[in-house]
């Protein structure tokens, strides 16, 4: 049995993160279309959180699933039907002719999403040998790093110059190249046919669903008995999803021995900081480039330049050293720049700041984009059983996911907490930013702990001949 060709294993990654790299951006991309939504849809304020709200929870709850699902029937086949998914959901989206249904598709866009996503980091896991491994883990998280800050840039160009359909229409051509891609270049692996966890599956769906549902209800209808109600339930259902793995003897969704990797426990609470800065600062930014500041969507989309450039001539860089230095180096500087921007911007951002001004914690923003993924998810992976990659990947994007909607729905609510108290919706967004820098910092000073010195991999995966 023989590892799969570098040039190969190359190619392979190149094919799967096309589409992780449209996913990523159809994640933020929408922040610069609400103005859209509501002007050419008749969106309602509830309607336009949905919007996002609905994608991200129907790419969530999947999420531990879909990871697994590539380990039994292979994540080439998976990743395939994914794109298929997003595609069509993604012209679904361009082609709605109101705000329901591009609530709906976008619900589908989310499935296609959550059926990808899992596969990139267990093909890296499996295809590359042990040597080059944390350098293709590095590469997977600088294009994670891109995507998440260009989606705003790119939006707004394509809604100013044409609609804000074409940020849907945009992904057709990428989601059939990648199709195409991962077809010819994605290897067939090997997989193993065991009984599914089906107890383990019902139980993470209906917590993940409850506790995810819950917090967007919150952030869109109030904090009520009702919204607790339904996060105290997602609580109880995931905690016996917890009980269900400890106990079941055949082929646990989550095996909780993932856990005992301390680099894994550590990178996946990292990553969850970083979904949470990266959702919860995306929208009340751009909301304050257009809503106070009046920007077009194009001119708020490139305030966001610095940052994607920083981030773009960054990242490779420091994927490329991901498994060479200490993962420390880069965390330290990534996750704390992080931190610095956003007090920085907490303190600058009101309603008469020049919005010049904001480039300077904007830049440093993409300094910390472009450390702060690569040696995070390298250093989560490295040592993973190749038996666990589905698993632990599933696990991986699931927590960086819950992140997102936890930081999505907290700066939500706390933007309109801070609205109420100021009346002045520039001082709500500054004051709102102070949340994502505490979490990040936390995030940050959680990766010091990160154990260096041992650089050994699980074993490389073996390639059945196609």
């Amino acid at each position: 049995m023989t590892t799969v060709p570098e040039r190969d294993a190359w190619k392979a990654l190149a094919a799967l993160v096309i589409g992780f790299f449209m996913i990523l951006v159809d994640q933020t991309i929408v922040a610069v279309a609400t103005d859209a939504f509501v002007t050419q849809l008749g969106a309602s304020t509830n309607q336009v959180i949905w919007v996002t709200s609905a994608y991200l929870l129907a790419y969530v709850v999947p999420l531990l699933f879909t990871g697994r699902l590539g380990d039994q029937i292979g994540p080439r086949t998976v990743a395939i039907a994914g794109l298929v998914v997003f595609t069509g959901a993604s012209l679904w989206c361009g082609l709605a002719p109101n705000v329901e249904m591009l609530i709906v598709a976008r619900v589908f866009q989310g499935v296609g999403a959550a059926l990808l996503t899992p596969q990139s980091l267990s093909v890296i896991t499996r295809v590359f040998a042990p040597e080059r491994r944390g350098a293709a883990m590095g590469t997977w998280g600088a294009v994670a790093g891109i995507a998440s800050v260009v989606g705003p840039v790119f939006g707004g160009v394509l809604i100013d110059a044409f609609d804000w359909r074409w940020i849907f229409f945009v992904n057709i051509p990428f989601g059939v190249l990648a199709v195409v891609l991962v077809w010819l270049w994605v290897p067939v692996l090997e997989t193993r046919t065991r009984s599914y966890d089906v107890p383990g599956i019902v139980l993470s769906a209906i917590g993940m669903f409850l506790l995810v549902f819950g917090i967007q209800q919150g952030e869109s209808h109030g904090w009520g008995g009702t919204t607790a109600a339904l996060i105290v339930a997602g609580v109880v259902g995931l905690a016996m999803f917890v009980w269900w793995q400890s106990r079941v003897r055949t082929e646990p969704l989550v095996p909780l021995r993932l856990f005992r990797d301390r680099n894994f426990s550590i990178g996946t609470f990292g990553v969850s900081t970083i979904g949470f800065v990266t959702a919860g600062t995306m929208v009340p930014l751009m909301f304050y480039l257009q809503g106070v500041k009046e920007l077009t969507p194009t001119r708020a989309g490139l305030m966001l330049l610095p940052m994607a450039l920083v981030a773009g001539v960054l990242a490779p860089v420091v994927g490329r050293w991901a498994d060479r230095l200490d993962p420390r180096i880069f965390t330290g500087v990534g996750y704390f720049s992080f931190a610095i921007s956003l007090f920085w911007l907490a303190l600058v951002m009101d309603s008469q700041t020049p919005v010049l001004v904001l480039l300077g914690p904007i830049a440093l923003m993409g300094v910390a984009n472009g450390c702060v993924w690569a040696p995070t998810s390298s250093t989560a992976m490295r040592r993973l059983e190749l038996a666990s990659a589905g698993a632990g990947s599933g696990v991986y994007n699931t927590t960086r996911q819950v992140g997102a909607v936890l930081g999505s729905a907290a700066i939500g609510a706390l933007m309109q907490a801070r609205q109420v108290a100021h009346g002045d919706i520039g001082q709500a967004v500054a004051d709102s930013m102070f949340l994502p820098a505490v979490v990040v910092l936390l995030g940050g000073l959680v990766t010091m702990a990160f154990k260096t010195g041992d650089q050994s991999f699980a074993e490389p995966a073996t390639s059945p001949a196609r």
